[in-house]
């Protein structure tokens, strides 16, 4: 197990970079700690993997520094960061059994092989493959190599991380809760350093104790599942966590009051470091949107009924915003709308800004 120091890391893939644009991963200066479960969390070519392939040593980063426990490894090969990583796709050995497969590393590093058994056996329990460890992996459906996959990146016990690259792709959906569960408890049994790369907010927030959301090549929020929902540091963080999105509307400042179109909105105080010209923006997430006679007027185009909530689907001053309600909640003739204030949030130039006062 250890720390990871990422010290101003930065990546190009073409030569010679000289613009922000050039690099396919922006600065990324952070730290995770010892025994830590983060999930890389963005849509596709945001830079996730090439963070993940950073770490492990199959890049070399253009800029900066990796560190495992203080001791800089960015010029070490993979073989020698002592990391296991399992990939997107199956890496298995057809011609071995399972269990031949899940003691391959162990055996490699010159392992008593009663104590390969052993630890193989626990891994076979873990994740579930009794009934296929004496059978060749070459007659296995893809989950299942998948599964073996998984098993020869958490046999070994000696690891400084295990990383993971979108590795449930391929499993089956009803088979997906199981296995995200088992590695939430490997984690708790060992206390692994464990990065997981995904796309789907659901394998995150449910996998991780701290969620790393990146966006265009770099790491715009770094926090727990209540702190993204809560208080997004990024436009994209709130729309991109939860299901539906926050609503993001434009606005307009004056002193402490924000101006939603002809309707006022008061802040706790006035918005703090705000550069002249910056583009404002309110941001509430549909949970937090109420309805209320004396609120604000909205037109409704539809409503979705998802079975114990339904969201409504409507139109603030020409602006489309998202409103969830209970499955029993009336919506009046005249629906208006007021938000929750412990609900809103306020970005300038699609960062969230705090308040004076």
């Amino acid at each position: 197990m250890a720390r990871i120091d990422l010290d101003h890391i930065r990546h190009a893939y073409k030569a010679n970079p000289v613009s922000d644009d050039d690099y396919a991963l922006k600065e990324v200066h952070h730290s995770w700690r010892d025994g830590g479960a983060y999930a890389l969390l963005g849509p596709s070519g945001c830079g996730k993997t090439t963070l993940l392939n950073l770490i492990s040593g199959l890049l070399h980063p253009t800029k900066g520094r990796i560190l495992f426990d203080g001791k800089d490894v960015t010029n070490l090969p993979t073989e020698a960061r002592n990391i296991a990583q399992v990939f997107q796709f199956p890496v298995v050995y057809d011609t071995m059994s399972v269990r031949d497969n899940l003691a391959f590393p162990l055996r490699n590093r010159g392992m008593a092989e009663a104590e390969v058994q052993k630890r193989v056996n626990e891994v076979i329990e873990l994740i579930d493959l009794g009934a296929v460890a004496n059978r060749r992996a070459e007659g296995l459906t893809a989950d299942l190599k998948q599964k073996v996959s998984l098993g020869r990146g958490l046999v070994r016990a000696d690891v400084n991380a295990i990383l993971f690259d979108e590795p449930l792709t391929v499993i089956d959906p009803h088979m997906k809760w199981q296995l995200r569960s088992q590695l939430k408890l490997l984690h708790k049994q060992f206390g692994h350093t464990m990065v997981y790369v995904t796309h789907d907010q659901t394998e995150a927030l449910t996998f991780a104790d701290t969620v790393v959301v990146m966006f265009e090549g770099e790491i715009v929020q770094i926090g727990t599942p209540e702190e993204l929902f809560e208080r997004p540091s990024h436009t994209f963080v709130g729309y991109f966590i939860g299901s539906p999105g926050m609503n993001v509307l434009p606005v307009e400042r004056d002193g402490a009051t924000l101006m939603l179109g002809h309707h006022a909105i008061a802040l706790a105080g006035a918005p703090a470091g705000v550069k002249p010209g910056a583009k404002l923006e309110l941001g509430v997430r549909p949970e937090y949107v109420r309805l209320d006679q004396s609120g604000m007027p909205v037109t409704i185009n539809r409503i979705e009924d998802i079975g114990r909530q339904k969201v409504v689907r409507a139109e603030l001053e020409g602006k489309p915003i998202a409103i969830v309600l209970s499955e029993d909640e009336e919506i009046p003739a005249e629906p208006r709308i007021s938000f929750d204030p412990k609900g809103v949030n306020l970005y300038a130039d699609s960062w969230r800004v705090g308040t004076e006062g």
